[in-house]
């Protein structure tokens, strides 16, 4: 049975995005398993984005992985997205079943799979929504636990988002660092896999996940990962994976290393969280600037002048009385306001300042 609660640091889950065929499962399986890897992660029901793409080999796949156990020793996961899949997972000896972030979105799909396997001894590992909701997440797994599963990890893999990114699904630690802290006993592993979308920032992404005590990552292991039926460039060689873990830098938390009670967050976390607001008050104040270029633009047009004191002192004064319900001080309000204030009249006089084409 599956303890990554109460296994060493990082608790490794690899294998191929997809099943392709027989071949390819059992060479990755037996690579993957000399470096002591114990449970072997494979995808033979594969939701796809639009149809026509690989979609998975379907059930024949479920005796691949009957083999790897065999062969290999190890357990083996794949995800499951409705009853049916479960019951064929189930009936072909599947250790470990895993919700993807598709399924993870809807509360109706999640209650169905914890119906069907309510009250069983069997491990849950459940991914992310795609979308950024710490709620539907709690929900997900809260609908499991209420089926009577008691062994539940969380595996974060990112985000779907509408910004440019290096990434292909945006990390938002500050997510899995909010599900931790409300959900303090349950272990959680990183998919960097799917939060990276190339080989080159597994490495990062999975030492950030380490930093975060994390308890472990689920890593697509390919045999042969340039000619993998799907996310090719996201998958890496048996060789690669031991590679990745050996340069992992594993710092541990032992009880009485920290003044912080037990229960609390630990600095990396909270600095995690730093950086992730000041990319969010960055990203609204670059849209803030957007709209002063726009109202510069209409006043241009209107031959208004750019400085508007009673404007400016109402937003002052909102803004004030808004941080002291805050907690804020004026001084910093202020200090903080002035400063926008004068680079939205910087961008405001660049646009007085353009020759009028045509």
């Amino acid at each position: 049975m599956m303890d990554i609660k109460n296994s060493k640091r990082p608790f490794i889950i690899a294998g191929p995005c997809s099943a392709e065929n027989e071949q390819q499962v059992l060479e990755t399986a037996k690579q993957i398993s000399l470096y002591g890897i114990k449970v072997f992660r494979a995808g033979i029901w594969k939701p796809r984005t639009r149809p026509g793409n690989f979609e998975g080999v379907g059930s024949k796949g479920l005796n691949w992985l009957k083999k790897v156990k065999s062969e290999t020793g190890m357990q083996v996961t794949t995800e499951v997205a409705n009853t049916k899949h479960v019951y064929e997972a189930l009936k072909a000896g599947i250790d470990i079943l895993w919700i993807g972030a598709r399924t993870s979105a809807n509360p109706f799909a999640v209650q169905e799979i914890a119906d069907s396997v309510a009250g069983m001894n069997i491990p849950v590992m459940i991914k992310n929504p795609i979308n950024a909701d710490i709620d539907l997440w709690v929900g997900a797994i809260e609908r499991f636990q209420k089926a009577g599963i008691t062994n539940i990890t969380a595996i974060h893999r990112g985000f779907s988002s509408f910004t440019a990114s290096k990434y292909r699904n945006e990390p938002m630690w500050q997510i899995p660092i909010e599900l931790r802290r409300r959900m303090k006993e349950l272990p959680i592993i990183c998919d960097p896999s799917h939060i990276s979308g190339k080989r080159n920032l597994l490495q990062s992404v999975s030492q950030k996940a380490m930093d975060l005590n994390y308890e472990g990552l689920m890593i697509e292991t390919h045999i042969n990962p340039d000619i993998a039926l799907s996310d090719a460039k996201q998958q890496i060689t048996p060789n690669d994976l031991k590679r990745l873990i050996d340069n992992l830098i594993i710092r541990h938390r032992k009880p009485g290393d920290s003044d912080f009670p037990e229960y609390e967050e630990t600095l990396e976390e909270l600095r995690t969280k730093i950086d992730e607001y000041d990319n969010i008050i960055f990203g609204y104040i670059h849209k803030r600037m957007e709209v002063a270029k726009d109202i510069g633009s209409v006043k241009k047009k209107s031959k208004i002048t750019i400085l508007q004191p009673e404007r400016w002192n109402q937003i002052v004064k909102n803004a004030v009385k808004k941080g002291e319900e805050l907690g804020l001080s004026n001084k910093f309000v202020t200090a903080f306001l002035n400063s926008v204030h004068q680079e939205s009249i910087n961008q405001q006089t660049n646009i007085f300042n353009k020759t009028d084409e045509g």
